[in-house]
């Protein structure tokens, strides 16, 4: 009986067809580090098992089981979502300019544009902040492209010209330009946007939060007009969506955080870092008590990283860019498996 292999991305007919991609994947990766090395940074590798994988609400980790193995940790590690909370340490130490190209895991459904396993670039600088990232962003992109030898990046229907002039938008602007909605008389207020949303014709349900409410607006009127023509840093939001980040000196209610959009596509997610460790305890707290009112779940406190912050972490800038997702828009696909190696 003649097996079939439609559909396994192993047999060598279908992995022909990932051969064009992933040969500019690989031109990506290179010219990644060489703009980075480039400008005297250093690569560095931080450990994959944390204590704590995440301060966010929404992010879920994997949790490993150790056998006999004492790591030095309080409690099972996770696998990280980020290699931030070391690189962020390495700061502390003295490393003023380092990036690194990691896998990292986050435990939600797959989809066309999200893997379980995928590569994330992290890059921070010190004596910097959400500005300086957005002008390496910038020389990055073009480097990319030029590496990949594609004048736009493409995804659907969609071309982003990253020569253009890239457009900086916060994010109250762009609630009042797709939905006139003027969020900032709505901060807090789930009452007031859910009417907002309601009126707009969106779906709403009795157990939305804020944060829910935010999303739908979002997902279908905001991010699909972003990146289109050139690429858009979407800046300042909510101190409640950055629990990483410095808030606004003129206007503490948001903070110095900017996602990167490309053809509708988060490609990034930025900040002015915080270094203050207090308040960052403050909203680990915050966070990890909404986690497990939702999901019945908390992460332990990374203890290290806050007795780095009260070390004293200098004033910086870092950045998470999704390197799976800037190689689909190089190649013009739509499925993110077509430019990973393995599925």
């Amino acid at each position: 009986m003649q097996a079939n292999y439609e559909g396994n991305w192993w047999h060598p007919e279908s992995f022909s067809q990932k051969k064009p991609n992933l040969a500019i994947r690989g031109a990506i990766t290179k010219t990644i580090r060489a703009y980075f090395d480039g400008q005297g940074f250093d690569e560095v590798e931080t450990p994959i098992l944390q204590v704590c994988p995440v301060m966010d609400t929404h992010i879920h980790a994997f949790k490993t089981e150790l056998k006999g193995v004492d790591l030095k940790v309080q409690s099972t590690p996770y696998l990280h979502t980020s290699p931030e909370f070391d690189m962020k340490k390495l700061m502390v130490a003295g490393v003023s300019k380092m990036y690194q190209i990691a896998s990292v895991f986050r435990n939600a459904e797959g989809s066309k544009r999200h893997r379980c396993e995928f590569k994330l670039l992290e890059w921070y600088r010190t004596n910097a902040d959400y500005t300086d990232m957005m002008t390496d962003c910038e020389g990055l992109l073009q480097a990319c492209a030029k590496a990949a030898n594609v004048t736009h990046f493409k995804y659907k229907e969609h071309r982003c010209d990253p020569w253009a002039d890239y457009e900086r938008l916060t994010v109250r602007e762009a609630f009042m330009r797709y939905a006139e909605i003027d969020l900032t008389a709505m901060l807090d207020d789930k009452v007031k946007l859910r009417e907002a949303v309601i009126a707009l014709g969106l779906h709403t349900a009795d157990d939305d939060e804020w944060d829910d409410l935010f999303f739908r607006v979002m997902d279908d009127r905001i991010e699909t007009q972003l990146g289109m023509g050139a690429p858009t840093f979407l800046c300042d939001y909510p101190i409640s969506m950055a629990s990483l980040s410095k808030p606004k000196e003129n206007d503490p209610r948001f903070a110095e955080r900017f996602e990167l959009y490309v053809c509708g596509i988060e490609l990034a997610n930025a900040f002015s870092e915080l270094t203050d460790a207090e308040e960052q305890l403050r909203r680990y707290h915050i966070e990890m008590d909404e986690k497990e009112r939702l999901y019945g779940e908390r992460y332990p406190l990374d203890e290290a990283f806050i007795a780095a912050l009260r070390h004293g972490m200098p004033d910086s800038g870092g950045i998470a860019l999704g390197v799976d997702r800037l190689v689909m828009l190089a190649c013009g696909v739509e499925d993110i498996a077509d430019v990973m190696w393995c599925e």
